[in-house]
């Protein structure tokens, strides 16, 4: 196992975490339109106890993708989680409030009101979606902050920071681009999207999942034209290259080149596309079918994989710099140690084990689909 060999492996693994981590937005997404799928307080209650069931899988997540990001990359994580810290606690805070409100919306004592705390898991399916697409979309687009190594060395500083954001925003910034927000309303509707076909599946409802099927056509429609026009956007746009001294360099095309160089991510994300688009169509076109989750779950974590996988390897700069080029990271200039990515390896040998172990729960809990009668017990939301 060479020191190249180990970056891009771990780069691989931190990518599957965020593919993953997309694809269990659906929790969010189907809070987002909760209201329209269940118009009444029992049909709502359905579906937020529906999602209810999953929402430590997308937290947990989140947390195993930072700590992914912090031992593999700790440049990437001082960089981003310090500096664009902003972006990074507004979505953490979105997602604490969806854990309090799942728990306190019909708790007896409540003096906000059930309301209240339906409108945060609202606005954590909203907010959280668009925020976490956005922060993808730097990948490609670029963020605005300065690397200096030089400042560990400097005698002088107090406290010696490699890296700052080069204005106040703190990664808010990155919203005034066009192209960030069309990734990230493209993910808001992903999300929706999986999350109207999760709750078809998973909730016992005739009414409920026949307002879903209309609700699914609403959400895909936006989904799919936002993801193309970036798509185009991102094939033609220029790219972050660097060369075998680490000089960063920008390169047309470079991430079509990506898909040129690396056939076998081109071939991920056409079966991952073509795999959403059959789960989607079939709910839509087939009245009796309900699996469509499972196609488009997994063709989310395909397209995803190979879209961020096209962000790092084949000497690309996964999180380039708008305020200066050189400052831009790399799998080379990022990393960790040989020994601690070497030592992670034999440890990440357990994820399929953790990865059993949830598909196992998952089964448990939906063993029996969610019915009107369940959410009367003492362990209701």
């Amino acid at each position: 196992m060479t020191y190249s060999f180990l970056q891009h492996y771990w780069c691989f693994i931190v990518s599957l975490l965020g593919a993953i981590l997309v694809f269990l937005l659906f929790v969010q997404g189907a809070n987002s339109v909760a209201r329209s799928l269940g118009q009444t307080e029992e049909g709502r209650r359905l579906v937020y106890n529906s999602t209810g069931r999953k929402w430590e899988f997308t937290f947990t997540t989140l947390v195993t993708f930072g700590g992914a990001f912090f031992a593999s990359f700790p440049l990437f994580y001082s960089t981003s989680f310090g500096g664009a810290y902003w972006l990074w606690m507004i979505i953490l805070f979105t997602f604490v409030l969806q854990a309090v409100s799942y728990e306190f919306q019909n708790k007896i004592g409540n003096i906000l009101g059930p309301k209240t705390f339906q409108f945060f898991l609202t606005l954590n399916g909203i907010v959280g979606p668009l925020l976490l697409g956005g922060a993808v979309a730097t990948f490609y687009e670029g963020s605005n902050f300065i690397i200096d190594k030089n400042n560990m060395i400097d005698a002088g500083a107090l406290t010696p920071v490699i890296s700052h954001w080069a204005n106040a925003s703190h990664g808010l910034d990155a919203l005034l681009n066009p192209w960030v927000l069309v990734f990230g309303f493209a993910v808001v509707f992903l999300a929706r999207t999986l999350g109207i076909l999760y709750v078809i599946n998973n909730v016992d409802d005739e009414d409920i999942r026949s307002r879903a099927s209309v609700r699914l056509i609403g959400a895909a429609v936006p989904f799919v034209i936002l993801f193309v026009a970036y798509l185009v956007h991102l094939l033609l746009k220029d790219g972050y290259a660097y060369n075998a001294e680490g000089i960063i360099y920008m390169e047309p095309n470079k991430y079509l080149n990506n898909f040129l160089d690396m056939w076998y991510l081109t071939i991920i994300l056409l079966i991952g596309v073509v795999l959403v688009l059959y789960g989607i169509c079939k709910t839509v076109w087939s009245k009796g079918y309900n699996g469509g989750i499972w196609p488009a779950g997994i063709g989310t974590v395909l397209t995803v994989l190979a879209l961020l996988l096209c962000s790092a390897w084949n000497n690309t700069a996964y999180y380039p710099s708008t305020a200066h080029l050189q400052s831009s990271l790399t799998l080379e200039n990022s990393c960790s140690s040989e020994f601690t990515l070497r030592t992670m390896f034999y440890v990440s040998l357990l994820v399929p084990f953790v990865l059993a172990y949830i598909v196992y729960c998952w089964r448990a809990i939906d063993k029996k689909k969610l019915t009107k009668e369940e959410i009367q017990t003492d362990h209701a939301y």
